[in-house]
């Protein structure tokens, strides 16, 4: 069990129908067992600039985070499960692998939005399940071949 005593599962949210596929798991799954769900949202700035050299408005970056996050909280509330949020400035791999410390569960979609179509795993949940500390389900969206 979590630090608190209760089933924690951390959910690595991105708004990509894989992710909102593990989040109803995971909420499904806390219900039984009367524990939690943490949505995690990673955003990182990009590594590459335009031509022309001009700024980007990194803030954009993290509202478009909490924008994601908010809206997939807001499509589960209600659930009589607790759901938290946490928004991470860094690489979504990363910050979930971090996240599973406090975890004893993570579930996370099979591709996210930067995913190649045909590949069976996303660069996130390839590494996340070689690295979390804690057990890790990988969710393939519905009717996914």
């Amino acid at each position: 069990m979590a630090g608190n005593g209760k089933y924690k599962i951390v959910v690595g949210a991105d708004g990509s129908e894989q992710s909102r596929a593990a989040m109803d798991w995971a909420v499904q799954e806390a219900r039984l067992r009367k524990g939690e769900v943490q949505a995690v949202t990673a955003w990182n700035f990009p590594y590459v600039s335009d031509a022309l050299g001009t700024a980007w408005d990194y803030e954009i970056f993290q509202k478009d985070a909490q924008a994601i996050l908010e809206a997939e909280l807001e499509r589960v509330k209600d659930q009589d499960v607790a759901i938290t949020g946490r928004i991470v400035e860094g690489n979504p791999a990363s910050a979930l692998i971090e996240a599973s410390k406090d975890a004893d569960l993570i579930a996370v979609g099979s591709r996210g939005h930067g995913g190649f179509s045909g590949m069976m795993l996303g660069s996130v949940s390839h590494q996340t399940i070689h690295h979390a500390h804690c057990p890790v389900l990988v969710i393939r969206e519905p009717g996914v071949d």
